[in-house]
């Protein structure tokens, strides 16, 4: 009996996934969560064979989220659903340890796709991640400045450039304020950047800036 978690904080969505499962995994047994904490409530309750999660979720980023889940569960695989471009956290998602990830604009067959392949003990992409992974082996190929952040710098680099104050982003990430001074000093450094409106600039070019980061 397949037992699968659907991780979203939208219900609408939870239902809609759940629904198509439902059809395609006769007898499956199917949980929801609507946050990071309910996830890992869950997974500490239950065995699930596979996770599938939003990384747009209020409270704990997406990748914070999946690096938690990791720790707790480090063999459980996760299939990351995204309402925003791949070329944007695709990456960084698998480098965290995801098992696929997948656009919520992708048609129902495909999520299905991507399941069967991930529970089989496989790995899922899109043909546009895919690409993002062949040009990041490609030794030749010019890295965009944010690629060289760590997932930390590049989520505080994000929120500032989303127009968070420094005490907000603290109280977020639950730090002290010289401590993403000391973020916000490296990143600009790393990125060659003099001040927080060339960084702003930046993130809206290459379109950073969504509500993944916070």
């Amino acid at each position: 009996m397949t037992r699968i978690l659907v991780v979203d904080d939208h219900a609408v969505v939870r239902q809609g996934v759940k629904q198509i499962l439902s059809e395609q995994f006769h007898g499956a047994v199917l949980g929801d969560a609507q946050n990071a904490e309910e996830m890992i409530a869950q997974v500490g309750k239950h065995s699930w064979d596979i996770v599938i999660l939003d990384v747009g979720m209020p409270g704990k980023s997406g990748l914070d989220a999946l690096k938690e889940l990791k720790q707790a569960r480090p063999k459980l695989p996760v299939l990351v659903l995204s309402g925003y471009p791949e070329d944007q956290l695709a990456l960084r998602m698998l480098k965290a340890g995801a098992a696929g990830y997948l656009s919520k604009d992708s048609a129902p067959n495909e999520l299905v796709q991507a399941l069967r392949k991930i529970l089989g003990g496989g790995k899922f992409v899109s043909a546009a991640v895919a690409e993002l992974l062949a040009l990041n082996l490609e030794s030749d190929w010019e890295k965009p400045l944010h690629e060289q952040l760590s997932d930390r710098e590049y989520q505080v680099m994000c929120l500032i450039a989303g127009g968070k104050s420094l005490k907000d982003i603290a109280d977020d990430l639950c730090v002290g304020v010289s401590t993403i001074n000391t973020y916000r000093a490296r990143i600009l450094e790393k990125m060659q950047l003099k001040n927080n409106t060339e960084l702003t600039h930046y993130a809206i070019e290459h379109r950073l800036v969504n509500r993944l980061i916070r």
